[in-house]
């Protein structure tokens, strides 16, 4: 994803765009909306990728029902009927749009508006567009009809339902499914508009390889966004064998370490190789290991971790003997150190509990991670990890250069939210930035200097 388009979401009045980056950082005081931000990414991704009805109340993200989402300024003004998102991306190398030759990028921008069923936000529209082709869903809740509009080049068309859908699971089955499955059933049914033509079988053609090839093949579809929650499982003693899917709080993260070290041993060591890395560099750990208690697989086993002074190594410790910054920090850089990870991150605040050093090796991480091919969204209110990333670029440690970050900054605005897109310079300055942004930190610096 390369932009977000809010409007009449949350604290965001105005539509706003706000420009993502392979590492994207949101900064800002409290309630500022950072984390709606991030649940709408995820809730886009659900409508356009896997063609279902967003859940804003699923962990880690609980939005609410309609009236608690869509924007409310006052209690003496009405609310709106509906809030809006969007978002831009780039169509995977390898596929054709219409005329157009293959392996080529192509920008193309999907937009959803959601409306009151009930208590629950639901989709009333969908559009797809990329330069001259394009289609949109349109539902009216009230009358259960369903509309079809496509477009290309040689015109525009569209394709009015028959009959009113009957009931919440018809209106979502015509809603939510892949474009081209929409385009299939109408596709002798379509109306010309503003004096296009009859529609052609090349124009059909187009606009299902245009379905298929921006949202069926585009990079960050194949796997859901991975949202963590800002504060994650406690550390236990000893674990029992659970559930391998991941979940926000980490609980999985021991299962899944028990799980590679007894049947994966060589994807164990490169994994267990990464985590000390980290460990290392961040002060908390120089070693980790798996003990299992049994005979058996499926038996009971704990996670132990050392330090070593000079030459001597230290004694391991249990998870639970060890400062509470290690449990809370190894469900995060699991789920980034992994083979199997989401290529789109979402992290709420993963300095919780670290010490500064440790909250400054978390930001190379996420420099290293970035330059492999991965997208981070992080909320965060480290300025160690902020400063870290702004050294990596300026030092050239990684192949991450200043155009791979961006700083969104959320102001507050009375009762709205502006964001800010801030950007780096080579040096790794901070580009862009509103007087509120800068007026906080010389305040703070000028007090700390006593002038």
């Amino acid at each position: 994803m390369k932009s977000i388009t809010l409007k009449n979401f949350r604290c965001f009045r105005e539509e706003q765009i706000a420009k993502l980056a392979p590492l994207t950082l949101l900064v800002g005081e409290n309630s500022t909306g950072k984390t709606s931000f991030m649940a709408m990414i995820r809730a886009l991704w659900d409508v356009a990728y896997r063609n279902r009805v967003p859940d804003f109340k699923e962990d880690p993200y609980d939005l609410g029902s309609f009236d608690e989402i869509v924007y409310h300024r006052s209690s003496r003004e009405k609310k709106e009927k509906t809030f809006e998102a969007g978002f831009d991306s780039v169509t995977k190398i390898g596929m054709s749009i219409g005329d157009d030759p293959p392996n080529i990028n192509q920008d193309y921008h999907f937009d959803v508006a959601f409306a009151k069923d009930g208590t629950v936000p639901v989709p009333v529209r969908r559009r797809l567009t990329c330069e001259e082709l394009w289609i949109e869903e349109v539902l009216e809740i009230k009358s259960r009809s369903w509309l079809l509009r496509v477009g290309t080049g040689r015109g525009s068309w569209e394709f009015q339902s028959d009959s009113p859908l009957d009931t919440q699971l018809d209106l979502t089955h015509y809603m939510i499914r892949p474009f081209f499955y929409s385009i299939f059933e109408a596709r002798s049914k379509f109306v010309p508009l503003n004096g296009s033509k009859k529609i052609a079988s090349s124009d059909l053609e187009q606009l299902n390889r245009f379905c298929f090839t921006s949202l069926e093949n585009d990079i960050v579809s194949t796997t859901r966004p991975y949202a963590s929650a800002p504060v994650r499982s406690k550390p236990r003693r000893t674990y029992d064998p659970a559930r391998l899917s991941s979940d926000p709080e980490g609980d999985y993260v021991p299962m899944h370490l028990a799980n590679v070290y007894i049947r994966h041993r060589k994807t164990w060591e490169h994994l267990k190789h990464e985590l000390e890395s980290f460990g290392r560099d961040s002060g908390l750990f120089d070693e980790i290991s798996i003990l299992p208690l049994g005979k058996i697989d499926s038996g009971p086993f704990q996670i132990r971790v050392r330090k070593s002074g000079g030459k001597r190594k230290g004694p391991w410790r249990n998870l639970v003997d060890v400062g509470y910054g290690v449990s809370q920090v190894l469900p995060v850089i699991t789920e980034l150190l992994r083979q199997e990870k989401s290529p789109l991150v979402l992290l709420q605040q993963p300095e919780v509990h670290l010490h500064p050093s440790a909250q400054a090796a978390l930001g190379s991480l996420f420099c290293q991670v970035v330059a492999e091919g991965s997208q981070l969204v992080i909320e965060t209110h480290s300025d160690y990890i902020l400063d870290r990333v702004r050294m990596e670029v300026r030092d050239n440690r990684t192949s991450l250069k200043s155009g791979d970050v961006s700083i969104l900054f959320f102001e507050r605005q009375e009762l709205d939210v502006r964001i800010h897109c801030l950007q780096l310079d080579e040096k790794g300055n901070i580009l862009g930035m509103p007087p509120s942004y800068r007026n906080f930190f010389m305040e703070e610096s000028q007090r700390l200097w006593g002038l």
